[in-house]
């Protein structure tokens, strides 16, 4: 498998091979994400190809370390417009449902906006996962950044589906309490 920089290095010469080597590499984790977002292969997959342009287009000059971040964020911020676009009249879907489960400890988009800017609560919600142990760090990632399952996580982490649903919850009781004692209205 190509390194990184040798992807990226492909892109500085604008050779399609680049993205051939993306797509090896990390191919997988971006359809994967993609699909529990908008859980339609054949939109997932227009997603992937749409964040892949996206990084031929920004790269150069942009030159992204660690990749795979990079390339994950454009991914998720695709596949979230598309749901939004076609699913969010739907109710039931897998990532309204996760977004259901953890907006009780958020306010309301217009309130944040009123009350803290979005780049606080985000350092804030950094804070926060700091606390959490890097187990539950990553259950609480796998579930709302990467939109997995209870059970997707379960078999990740090799716990039971009970185990990783109780752990959610504890996480977003904390998780409320922490953004209360900061002062940010829910």
């Amino acid at each position: 498998m190509t390194d990184d920089e040798k992807i990226i290095e492909m892109f500085f010469e604008r050779s399609e091979q680049g993205i051939r080597e993306l797509d090896m590499k990390y191919g997988a984790i971006c359809r994967s994400l993609s699909y529990n977002i908008v859980n339609n292969r054949q939109d997932a997959e227009e997603c992937v190809n749409d964040a892949y342009l996206g990084a031929w287009n920004a790269i150069p000059p942009a030159r992204p370390d660690p990749l795979l971040s990079y390339i994950v964020k454009i991914v998720r911020n695709i596949s979230l417009k598309n749901y939004w676009r076609k699913e969010a009249a739907k109710r039931g879907g897998r990532y309204t449902v996760a977004l259901e489960e953890i907006e009780g400890c958020i306010a309301d988009r217009k309130s944040v906006e009123d009350e803290i800017e979005a780049g606080e609560l985000a350092r804030i919600i950094g804070d926060f996962l700091d606390t959490l142990t890097p187990e539950n760090r990553v259950i609480f990632m796998r579930r709302y950044w990467f939109a997995d399952s209870c059970k997707d996580i379960a078999d990740l982490m090799g716990l039971s589906e009970k185990n990783i649903s109780v752990r959610l919850t504890r996480i977003r009781e904390k998780m409320k309490q922490y953004l209360t004692e900061r002062e940010v209205f829910i």
